[in-house]
């Protein structure tokens, strides 16, 4: 497809497309330091689902050769206004270059084509730090394990506190299994009641059927059950040797007997079995108690250097994700709503929410 816009001044050539050309995802592949988010499907996911404007930004060398890429999501919001994130709904993103001065120009293409689209800011998401008068977000940090070659080794650092949670759960009778496509249902039914219970807005079930059918050999869902119904159920994306759980959730009801934690144990244990050297934890907001949660898997955090171009140029006073009031009042008023109908409100919203 014909390039939306060019940069024409630029040492490399830059230019915004709808569509990701065929040498993007091979130029992803061949980066050592690139996310499994680079690759064009996950941008697609979002327009595929939820109908949203995607930008993938791309330098190229005289020569027509791929240098560096961005990818881009637009969304809009009743509520909070038009804005675009690289990249929305996943932690990593942002401009994925060998070169730092085309990763440079890649932002600053990016963010021309956001205030063309009169978007009020755009956010990259990225783990490199980066040249420019960027606005930077230090709100959150990611939380990785080494893990150890073996499960039993990984039993021995625990240590004995966390080795009696894992437990209380198994002396309840609970059963854990693995699978993709065929445990979507259970997955989604302990994903969709808990972010009714934080007051979230869940997202809708083929947001995950479509990151399923792209990535089914990168993914892998892992439920714990009693008696057939779903406690707790983790959505894992593997890359690289690494596994990460971007979707973790476990029933209330479930938290007191430990189903939360055998979870855990059962994450890390198969990502060891997998052959992974790392576990990523996902994202946390700093002191949380999530955050605090999973420092106690012996998770060491590590700096996010997210980026923002605004267009007003001063500093967000909301992002969507702070605790002001009318934030606070609206988790407040969703958390006791009931499930059926946080189930059928939370997928016709979700999808324009900053995540």
């Amino acid at each position: 497809m014909a390039a939306l816009a060019e940069l024409s001044e630029s040492r490399c050539r830059v230019s915004v497309r709808a569509d990701a050309g065929p040498d993007w995802d091979p130029f992803v592949m061949s980066l050592p330091d690139s996310s499994i988010y680079h690759l064009s499907g996950w941008t697609e996911t979002a327009r595929e689902v939820f109908g949203h404007r995607t930008l993938f930004v791309e330098s190229r060398d005289a020569s027509g050769t791929l240098t560096g890429v961005l990818p881009v999501i637009q969304q809009r919001s009743w509520l909070l206004g038009n804005f675009a994130t690289s990249l929305a709904y996943f932690n990593y993103g942002g401009a994925l270059a060998p070169d730092p001065v085309d990763a440079q120009q890649l932002m600053t293409r990016a963010a021309e084509e956001a205030r063309a689209l009169g978007c009020r800011y755009l956010e990259f998401r990225g783990v490199h730090p980066r040249a420019g008068e960027w606005l930077r977000r230090d709100d959150k940090v990611t939380l990785r394990l080494q893990l150890p070659d073996t499960v039993e080794a990984l039993s021995k650092r625990l240590g004995s506190k966390l080795r009696s949670q894992v437990k209380r759960a198994e002396r309840e009778g609970v059963r854990c299994r693995t699978g993709t496509m065929e445990l979507l249902d259970g997955f989604y039914a302990v994903f969709a009641e808990n972010m009714r219970d934080l007051g979230t807005p869940v997202y809708p079930k083929r947001f995950f059927e479509a990151i399923l059918r792209r990535f089914q050999q990168h993914c892998q869902l892992v439920i714990i059950e009693s008696q057939g119904e779903p406690w707790a159920a983790a959505f894992l994306v593997f890359w690289r040797g690494g596994a990460e759980v971007p979707w973790a959730s476990c029933r209330a009801k479930a938290k007191p007997l430990g189903a939360n934690m055998k979870l855990y144990w059962e994450l890390l244990s198969y990502a060891i079995r997998r052959g992974c050297t790392v576990f990523d934890f996902g994202r946390s907001t700093v002191d949380s108690g999530t955050d605090r949660f999973k420092r106690q898997w012996g998770a060491e955090p590590m700096s996010l250097h997210w980026y923002r171009w605004e267009r007003d140029g001063g500093v967000e006073t909301s992002d969507g994700e702070g605790p002001g009031k009318v934030m606070q009042l609206a988790t407040t008023i969703w958390q006791h709503l009931p499930l059926g109908i946080a189930n059928t409100l939370g997928p016709l919203i979700s999808g324009a929410l900053p995540w």
